[in-house]
């Protein structure tokens, strides 16, 4: 498994296993907590949540997929920022915790930026790791304004991630986002590195793939796989698709493959806002 180093010196897989839009459906629970599990026999030890999704559903199920592993996995969860002022930081990540079933939380993030003082939040987060509670904690959806404003604040260097929405279709943060991240070594986690399966479905990335003797998915994922210091964390319900996805490391794609994908996919030429989804 490649691996990716975070700024406190840790190494954590560089593919690991979203859970968005995962736990809501009664139907195909029992698959999504075996293809979980598979995740974990294959070495896609990272696992990412958030209180947010399914108001808690998510977590619940990887509590229950991680039964008597939890030693093997990475936990990333996230606190809604309007939960991020000081009191309600501990209080979401204590009822995290319960949904987890887990004494601890390896990364805890704020999803994106609300009203509350990053001052605050960071006092927050770095309670919550004096106390044993997480280990490390980053952002979400935060863009360069975003980071200039937090880093200088107390605690706000210490960020191990900021995790972006971030595709061959959506490339904007390599404009000025990206590159300052590189300079302090904060590594980007990739969410929706398929769009949402919406990129499967792109005649461009399809006939590339066709040409290189691989799936859509397995191009796209090798694309930011590419990179030293982006984690990617495609959501899969399905077995078989984990199996596919987890082929993306078995192409690794050469610097003309590269270039090609830049024609196909171009970088931004300017600065772009944050995207979201």
């Amino acid at each position: 498994m490649k691996i990716v180093t975070l700024p406190s010196g840790e190494r954590v897989p560089a593919c690991g296993q979203g859970t968005w839009y995962m736990g809501d459906d009664r139907a195909i629970r029992a698959e999504e907590i075996a293809t979980l599990r598979l995740g974990l026999d294959l070495g896609l030890t990272l696992i990412d949540t958030a209180e947010m999704y399914g108001d808690g559903r998510a977590e619940q199920l990887v509590a229950e997929a991680i039964a008597g592993r939890r030693d093997e996995v990475f936990l990333v969860s996230k606190v809604l920022p309007t939960h991020a002022a000081r009191h309600g930081t501990a209080a979401a990540c204590e009822k995290s915790l319960k949904r987890l079933k887990t004494d601890r939380i390896d990364l805890y993030l704020l999803h994106w930026r609300g009203n509350v003082p990053f001052a605050e939040t960071l006092e927050a987060l770095m309670a919550l790791q004096s106390a044993g509670k997480i280990r490390h904690y980053g952002v979400s959806n935060l863009d360069l304004a975003d980071m200039r404003e937090l880093w200088p604040v107390a605690g706000g260097a210490a960020v191990a991630t900021n995790q972006l929405l971030y595709n061959l279709a959506r490339r904007g943060i390599e404009w000025d986002l990206l590159p300052w991240l590189r300079e302090r070594r904060v590594p980007v986690m990739a969410y929706s590195p398929l769009e949402q399966a919406r990129l499967l479905r792109n005649a461009k990335l399809a006939a590339f793939a066709k040409r290189h003797g691989m799936t859509p998915a397995q191009a796209a994922l090798a694309w930011l796989l590419a990179s030293d210091d982006v984690i990617v964390i495609p959501k899969c319900a399905r077995r078989e698709r984990l199996k596919e996805n987890l082929g993306a490391l078995d192409h690794a794609l050469s610097a003309a493959q590269l270039a090609e994908l830049d024609r196909l996919f171009p970088p931004p030429t300017g600065p772009r806002p944050l995207e979201m989804l």
